[in-house]
């Protein structure tokens, strides 16, 4: 199976166009475009009845405490653990593209519904959690939300596009599931899978 995220060459920095914050001069981060790139698929193999596409990044501190605090920085040596930006699943069969800024186009403090949405079913992202502490941001964000590292980190980080065709056509989530439950319910249901990764950072020593 073959994928394709307009706009990101592999191994290469994701475009601001996509991305939940952006460098800023004065306060470190703004917010960002965050509309979801293009992904088209092709090659997917016989007997595929859904799809899932999942975006995530392996590189967040598991540990907060020095996140976004000045005078202090993240050790780029610290234990790192998936962050999901982006979970649609029970996507339909004979689907091969989403068209960019179709599952998100700007930032929506509070966050954007999970359930059916434009394609396929929305799964809750990591921002739900991250943002908690954030009265004016907290809520329930699901579908894509774009990557966001803490400006203050020594880490580059990576960030994984991926789509798996499946041979159910539904995994049976509902309700608020996020990326460990979609990885559960994918197991032994998984016929073949593409990924595309970028990087990006806010930390004016990396860019």
């Amino acid at each position: 199976m073959k994928l394709q995220v307009k706009g990101i060459t592999e191994g290469q920095p994701v475009p601001e166009t996509f991305a939940f914050g952006v460098y800023s001069e004065e306060d470190h981060m703004s917010f960002g475009p965050n509309r979801n790139p293009e992904l088209v698929w092709s090659d997917a193999p016989a007997g595929t009845r859904s799809f899932v596409v999942m975006m995530y990044d392996p590189d967040v501190p598991s540990v907060a405490d020095d996140v976004n605090q000045e005078g202090k920085t993240v050790d780029k040596d610290l234990p790192r653990v998936d962050f999901f930006h982006w979970l649609l699943v029970d996507v339909p069969a004979d689907t091969s593209r989403i068209p960019e800024g179709a599952d998100s186009d700007g930032v929506i403090p509070k966050g954007k519904k999970g359930g059916p949405g434009p394609i396929g079913i929305r799964g809750i992202n990591t921002y739900t959690h991250f943002l908690a502490g954030n009265p004016d941001m907290a809520g329930t964000y699901a579908g894509y939300d774009g990557p966001c590292p803490p400006w203050n980190d020594e880490l580059v980080h990576r960030y994984y596009y991926e789509v798996h065709a499946l041979d159910v056509e539904t995994l049976g989530l509902s309700g608020d599931f996020e990326g460990d439950a979609v990885r559960e319910a994918m197991q032994g249901h998984v016929l073949a899978s593409a990924r595309v990764s970028g990087t990006y950072t806010l930390n004016p020593a990396l860019r």
